[in-house]
């Protein structure tokens, strides 16, 4: 199978993260709908959702040994049929029961497209020595933005949940047929003569720690702002109802500008200066925010954190995948448990003490992935990706690519 340029191969696998956006936003979208057709009440309403994260988040020791046996390739396409089957299940669920079932299994299935898709990122770049992987997740939130404008055009048309899931169901398999011929095919590196290479995971290396911590961090940072930056600007500044939004907006924004630009600064001066500015960024634009106060001064203060920690998981999940599929694994289920463990403990020190502290909280996070970004060994800088993508020249598809699906790094410098 011929390997596929840089610019179809990227196309491809930005498929695969619009693909989880999409479908993660589908259904959370119709909660409402959810939580009336079944009867649910608030607090079954949040454990669906902890159900959900708490199945990705404890899928790492499946995800890692798929990633062995299947290579990120056919583990990408497995994980998001399952995906789309998930839709139909939950949309035909009849009871409760059988509704958490549905959704501990997209968490599973989330966990494995989730490190598969960002193995196909990380391979992309070292193949090609060029920069995509902020590009790649700015994707994720197109994804997700889709979901919500078809969310709004069909429910508009009808409530019915099985009419809205299989027409996001058949987007999915479009997006997943036009993906499947670009994505890269995994290649084992082989020493003739050499031993078999064990199969069973190696213990972590403190490089893979420090991934892992600067990956709870950066998500604790992310999560947090989604969760609690409408209350802070209601109860704390005084904003209006019709202004208190606005914090998510002026977050997600931002992030979705800077990683369409974020490639490009990885470029010109490496991932680990990006990761350190931009945390850097981040912690002390919140932490004058909540030390200045007002409507303006805060919404800044927000638009800081959008714009330093947008290229903070895509670089950590470079690095990560540049020490194997287990590696890339473990980072990603503690990113996971980040974004799960995050809003809640914002909430347990503001209930302790005061919102205000519970956002410094935040602040305090984006600068432990600052000092964490000064003791990892980044991958070399590498090109940025232009808009347009060049034909690739007959030379660049005479190698085999490599993508992470063993335990030991590709070639890459540990």
């Amino acid at each position: 199978m011929p390997t596929p340029s840089f610019e179809r191969a990227k196309w491809s696998i930005a498929a695969l993260f619009c693909f989880l956006g999409f479908q993660y936003g589908t259904w959370v979208s119709r909660l409402p709908a959810l939580k009336t057709r079944l009867g649910l009440g608030a607090g079954e309403v949040g454990l669906l959702l902890m159900v959900c994260g708490a199945g990705a988040a404890a899928s790492f020791p499946l995800v890692a040994l798929l990633m062995r046996r299947l290579g990120s390739r056919r583990l990408s396409l497995a994980s998001a049929l399952c995906l789309v089957a998930v839709l139909a299940a939950l949309s035909a669920a009849p009871n409760y029961p059988l509704a958490l079932l549905a959704v501990c299994a997209d968490g599973v299935a989330v966990g494995c497209l989730n490190v598969a898709m960002n193995a196909q990122g990380a391979a992309l770049e070292k193949a090609h020595d060029r920069t995509a992987m902020s590009q790649l997740h700015a994707t994720f939130s197109a994804g997700l933005l889709t979901a919500a404008l078809l969310t709004s055009g069909v429910t508009s048309l009808t409530g019915s949940v099985p009419a809205h899931f299989t027409v996001a169901g058949a987007l999915l398999l479009f997006l997943l047929a036009g993906a499947r011929s670009g994505l890269l095919t995994d290649t084992e590196p082989v020493t003739p003569g050499g031993p078999k290479r064990s199969r069973r995971p190696a213990l972590p290396s403190w490089t893979t720690l420090l991934l892992g911590c600067a990956m709870v961090f950066g998500t604790i940072t992310e999560g947090a702002m989604n969760d609690w930056s409408t209350l802070y600007l209601k109860d704390v500044v005084k904003a209006s109802a019709s202004v208190a939004p606005l914090g998510i907006a002026v977050v997600s924004v931002m992030m979705l500008l800077a990683r369409l630009r974020a490639d490009r600064w990885r470029g010109r001066w490496g991932d680990g200066r990006v990761v350190r500015a931009g945390s850097a960024v981040a912690a002390a634009g919140l932490a004058l925010a909540l030390l200045t106060g007002g409507l303006v001064p805060t919404l800044l203060g927000f638009a800081c954190v959008g714009l330093g920690a947008a290229a903070v998981t895509p670089c950590v999940y470079v690095a990560a995948a540049g020490h194997g599929s287990d590696a890339l694994a473990l980072v990603a289920a503690m990113g996971t448990t980040g974004l799960l463990a995050g809003p809640a403990l914002i909430g347990f020190v503001a209930g302790s003490t005061s919102l205000t502290v519970g956002m410094a909280t935040v602040a305090a996070s984006a600068l432990i992935v600052t000092l964490t970004a000064f003791r990892i060994p980044w991958p070399e800088r590498r090109t940025p990706a232009p808009a347009a993508e060049p034909r690739p020249s007959s030379s660049s598809n005479s190698a085999p690519v490599r993508t992470p699906a063993g335990s030991e790094p590709p070639g890459a410098a540990s």
